[in-house]
C-alpha cells in the first residue's frame, strides 16, 4: 500500500470509528496490506483487493475468546 492509500485509510477509520487514536501502519516486507492499531495495540491487518480493476480494501480483525472475559 501506498504512505497515500495508509493516510485515507487511517483517516477514514478514525471517522467511521469515532477514534481518534486508530493508526494504520506499513507492514515491513508486505505491499499489498497495513496493520491497524488502536494506540500501541495490534487490532487487525487491512488488505488491498485489486481485482479486475476495482480497489477494494478488506479489514480482517480476530477476537480471541480471553479478550471476551470481563
Amino acid at each position: 500500500m501506498t504512505r497515500d492509500e495508509i493516510v485515507k485509510l487511517e483517516r477514514y477509520l478514525q471517522r467511521v470509528f469515532r477514534l481518534p487514536e486508530i493508526q494504520v501502519r506499513q507492514r515491513p516486507k508486505k505491499e499489498d496490506s497495513a496493520e491497524v492499531y488502536v494506540g500501541e495495540e495490534f487490532i487487525g491487518v487491512m488488505f488491498r483487493d485489486d481485482d479486475e480493476g476495482e480497489l477494494a480494501y478488506q479489514f480482517q480483525m480476530a477476537i480471541l475468546d480471553y479478550d471476551l472475559k470481563e
